[in-house]
């Protein structure tokens, strides 16, 4: 389709499936519900009053800035993960849980991402970018001082963080029977590395704007008479904002789907070892990347249309229920520690 000629909605971003066998997906699954509960376990005694809020702030911005695909040559289109950044400013296991709650509600709410491999989806965009993004980021800071070596180990973390996500998923292909390895991973690589910059520019600036206007949310020491109430609400409009460019973003498949697209091989199903191929196990969801319902499809409200104005107002329900959502999740965490740490008093 001619972007032109394209819907404003932007282009869904994560794996539908299909993409990866049942068994992986199902795995998938377990992994990250484990893996989810180490994070709550973990961050009851890590959040404090400053962290509830900002985790309910960044899952709203991560939420509205995936939503504006950029162009990357070749046809291709790119986007913000957030992971990375998400852990910058929270840590791995917070930063996961942000990132488990907008892949969720971009599963659940608006049918972007299957839901038989939603589990793969939180384990790739959520874990592997928040502890590649983090621990890149943290040995950056550790050989560099000050401003300049934050800014520069966002830019690696976040980078990094995608590369990795599009080599882990490149295996997760070739382990379906979807791609041969020596076909998917320089593909997924290599549009990822473009894809990368992109994330590493959007990390960089957006670090880079926390430091100049709220710097104690990064370096964690509060500055007298600065109330919490103030940048909570101008963290959740500017989210909201956010949201008024999503018409404008590009019309162009994402780096998954774009690679699925360009080197499907109709020869793959009779037995050519080249080629992108569905795998043959039943779905249980439906159709090749259908959804068993909807409710906010492609990001727009159906009885708006498929407008500009649909995408801005189904994005703006996306940020309040994703905001809303991770910080009961929050707030639920802090308040059984809370409560334990009285019953031992």
């Amino acid at each position: 389709m001619h972007p032109f000629n394209a819907p404003l909605a932007p282009q869904p971003m994560h794996a539908p499936d299909g993409f990866f066998a049942v068994w992986l997906s199902v795995l998938g699954w377990i992994v990250a519900a484990v893996l989810i509960a180490i994070a709550v376990r973990n961050t009851r005694t890590q959040l404090g009053e400053r962290q509830i809020p900002l985790m309910g702030i960044m899952a709203a911005a991560i939420f509205a800035g995936q939503m504006i695909n950029f162009t990357i040559p070749g046809g291709t289109s790119g986007h913000l993960i957030g992971g990375a950044l998400a852990a910058i400013m929270l840590g791995p296991w917070a930063g996961l849980l942000v990132m488990t709650a907008v892949v969720s509600v971009q599963a659940l709410l608006f049918q972007d991402g299957g839901l038989l491999v939603m589990g793969l989806n939180i384990i790739n965009m959520g874990v592997i970018t928040a502890f590649v993004g983090y621990f890149a980021y943290r040995l950056v800071t550790r050989l560099m001082d000050g401003r300049g070596g934050r800014l520069a180990g966002a830019a690696l973390g976040a980078w990094l963080s995608l590369v990795v996500t599009a080599a882990a998923a490149a295996v997760e292909l070739a382990v379906s029977g979807t791609s041969p390895l020596r076909f998917a991973l320089p593909a997924m690589v290599g549009v990822h590395t473009l894809i990368g910059v992109g994330e590493a520019l959007l990390t960089v600036f957006a670090l880079g704007f926390i430091l100049a206007a709220r710097p104690d949310l990064v370096t964690g020491q509060a500055a007298p008479g600065q109330r919490s109430a103030g940048w909570v609400t101008a963290g959740l409009v500017i989210a909201l904002a956010i949201t008024l460019l999503a018409p404008l973003a590009s019309p162009y498949s994402d780096g998954l789907e774009r690679v699925a697209e360009v080197f499907a091989d109709p020869q793959a199903a009779e037995g050519n070892p080249v080629g992108f191929a569905v795998p043959a196990e039943p779905q249980f969801f439906g159709e090749f990347g259908d959804a068993p319902y909807e409710i906010l499809p492609d990001y727009t409200v159906p009885f708006l249309g498929e407008g500009g104005l649909s995408t801005i107002a189904a994005g703006m329900i996306g940020v309040l229920l994703v905001f809303v959502l991770t910080l009961a999740v929050a707030r639920l965490s802090r308040g059984r520690t809370a409560r334990g740490e009285h019953a031992e008093l």
